[in-house]
């Protein structure tokens, strides 16, 4: 995990729809690969969606609130990472 870099936090998780509401702290973009680390969370995922305000978007930057298409459940505060 060394290399890994912190781009947010989960601020939700969607459950009926598998969809992680994350605030960035860095940029995020289609096909990159995350880590979401938590307490009971550690899930590795490329990046297929991401939405701001349920529009589809290939890229999101610092400072915006995104919706990503996650595999399995997250939880609020679980730490999501940019895996280089």
């Amino acid at each position: 995990m060394s290399d890994e870099v912190m781009i947010g936090t989960v601020s939700d998780y969607f459950s009926h729809i598998g969809v992680a509401g994350i605030d960035l702290i860095d940029s995020l973009k289609k096909e990159d690969r995350i880590h979401i680390q938590g307490h009971t969370t550690d899930l590795m995922q490329t990046v297929e969606s991401i939405q701001i305000d349920r529009k589809e978007v290939g890229e999101a930057s610092a400072g915006q609130s995104v919706g990503v298409k996650v595999q399995e459940r997250v939880r609020k505060g679980d730490m999501v990472f940019l895996v280089p």
